[in-house]
């Protein structure tokens, strides 16, 4: 089967930029629930937020992703007092399976403006644009990266149906059918067969069964107990323990083909992202000690900086600022900037 990455990373995130002496940049992180943007100012160190919906164009069709998207960053600019023709540089990294598709529908309206899928802004955020993997698990889970040669690579993203191992959804669905599991008798005794019916507000296990079928259970309502299962793997629950380290196996397989295919080698950052690695030590440190069997010299660690500051990142490389930004001040801006 002849391979190429499934995601590849623009050629102008590749190389050096030459210096334009930009003031302003903004980057917009899009998602199924929410579009943050924000202008970055250099000279007076200051992030401008802007607020929007979802912009995801398989959750809500094309038209309607454009306008969150170029609505939102708007929002941005008004916060900043700037307009579009002050940026030296704008990135959208954008959640979607198409953004190839999603960035013509953008370029129609702002024709400069560079889109990227979100795994892209995702490894900006985990790696300071740097050679390196982010690994991400929310109520999914992606793994993308790229080597020092810029050769790209993405694992996983496949979805609930056909993927998402290691991810909040995923450690749902085994927690609750660990629970049925001991229900029935097939499976160990466990803490998480309490408390899954009171977490989803059922009177047993199997009418939590009947919920996932019947109402259905949404991804984000059964990705939200992963949280109570990591405390219950925290406590010392065997069938959660194991339920965490098998995610960690799965993910680090995914982590693992992305280094291969890379070429990374020696130093360098695998950067987790995303509510689920909250779980801490019973999820984070399975993981790395996997990862590490074959890439001893790698960083793995939790990454503080928001998604946005990965678009902004990109933006400085394509403006040829990147020297200009500090990735630990950048997070403070970020977590500092008034709302609007």
């Amino acid at each position: 089967m002849r391979r190429s990455s499934l995601v590849e990373l623009p050629e102008v995130f590749a190389g050096p930029q030459p210096d334009r002496g930009a003031r302003y940049l903004l980057g917009v992180d899009g998602g199924a629930t929410k579009t943050l943007a924000a202008v970055l100012d250099l000279d007076h160190a200051a992030v401008h937020l802007g607020h929007g919906g979802p912009s995801n164009e398989d959750s809500i069709g094309p038209k309607a992703a454009v306008d969150a998207l170029l609505n939102t960053a708007d929002a941005a600019m008004e916060a900043a007092g700037v307009g579009e023709d002050a940026l030296g540089a704008v990135v959208l990294a954008v959640a979607g399976t198409d953004t190839e598709a999603l960035a013509a529908h953008v370029h129609e309206r702002r024709a400069s403006w560079l889109v990227v899928n979100d795994v892209v802004g995702a490894w900006a955020t985990a790696t300071g644009a740097a050679p390196g993997v982010a690994a991400i698990s929310g109520t999914g889970s992606n793994v993308f990266g790229v080597g020092r040669d810029s050769e790209s690579w993405r694992a996983g993203g496949w979805g609930h149906l056909l993927g998402d191992e290691g991810s909040g959804y995923w450690f749902g669905v085994q927690s609750i059918k660990a629970a049925l599991a001991d229900r029935e008798g097939s499976g160990p005794a466990t803490a998480l067969s309490d408390a899954v019916p009171g977490f989803f507000g059922a009177d047993t296990v199997e009418a939590v069964a009947s919920l996932a079928y019947s109402k259905p259970l949404t991804k984000g309502e059964i990705a939200a107990f992963g949280a109570q299962a990591a405390r219950i793997a925290e406590d010392g629950d065997a069938v959660a323990l194991d339920i965490y380290r098998r995610g960690a196996h799965e993910l680090a397989r995914q982590i693992v083909a992305v280094i291969e295919h890379t070429g990374l080698e020696g130093q360098f950052p695998v950067g987790l992202i995303g509510s689920s690695f909250k779980a801490g030590t019973v999820f984070v440190s399975p993981l790395a000690e996997l990862v590490h069997e074959r890439a001893p010299e790698a960083a793995v660690d939790t990454v503080e900086l928001a998604p946005v500051g990965g678009s902004l990142l990109l933006a400085a490389h394509v403006s040829g600022r990147t020297d200009a930004v500090d990735v630990e001040q950048l997070t403070r801006m970020i977590e500092d900037a008034p709302e609007h």
